[in-house]
């Protein structure tokens, strides 16, 4: 899988639910959101970040299927200081009304980091602990595979177990808190994910986001950090 594929698929997946609306007249089970944040400074120090992504969604009976693509890119006097890629397909099943089964895959590649992709495919029982209009909090757990490719060329095959929490609290009709804390452990590597965002509405759809994210690799190659960190401010769109 390459950026441009990711993309191309993500721009299809987009246009459906346009079509999709014409076609309804009822609540459409699409759902979906696009993020994009642009940060330069000029003087003693030239440098440019960019963020940006998308999440769609379809709900049909007990399923509903997620998918989502991010990229990160920095850049410092004409250097690449931070590039990062990430992709995401997950589906779940509800059998009751607090309970689901779920079915995900997950793609990452950062060139600045000790591993430079991770390929896992994971599948679990999922429970939502806390279902009300202010707060939301599901549990999951799991497990699968994952294949990654590391900085120093090798390789790694591994079993893993997966684990995950997503809590949201709607502050008020207009501000929104999110926490989502992902972790994959095998017996060569334990990835931790922690994603923590902030959200404030401007005008209608148009949100301002500020979202501060943690990941860490427990075992990376030499002179390699374990722990990389972003912090973005963007605008989110969501229809």
């Amino acid at each position: 899988m390459n950026l441009r594929s990711v993309w191309i698929v993500g721009l299809l997946v987009l246009a459906t639910p346009l079509f999709a609306a014409e076609e309804e007249e009822e609540k459409s089970p699409w759902a979906g959101k696009a993020t994009l944040g642009y940060l330069a400074t000029s003087g003693n120090t030239d440098n440019s970040s960019l963020n940006s992504g998308f999440e769609i969604s379809y709900t049909t009976g007990d399923w509903k299927h997620m998918f989502n693509a991010l990229a990160i890119t920095s850049t410092e006097a004409d250097t690449t200081t931070a590039e990062a890629y990430e992709a995401a397909w997950k589906s779940e099943r509800n059998f009751s009304e607090n309970n689901y089964l779920f079915g995900q895959l997950n793609w990452r590649k950062d060139r600045f980091s000790g591993y430079e992709t991770q390929f896992s495919q994971t599948a679990g029982y999922g429970r939502r602990l806390i279902d009300t209009e202010k707060h939301k909090l599901n549990a999951e757990i799991g497990g699968g595979a994952r294949q990654s490719d590391l900085a120093d060329g090798t390789e790694e095959n591994e079993t893993i177990a997966r684990g995950g929490l997503n809590y949201t609290w709607q502050i008020s009709d207009t501000a929104a808190f999110q926490q989502d804390i992902t972790v994959e452990a095998g017996q060569e590597n334990t990835y931790l994910e922690s994603v923590t965002k902030l959200s404030a509405s401007l005008v209608g759809n148009l949100a301002l986001v500020a979202s501060y994210t943690v990941k860490n690799n427990s075992d990376v190659p030499p002179l390699t950090e374990k722990t990389d960190t972003y912090t973005a401010l963007s605008l989110e769109y969501v229809f």
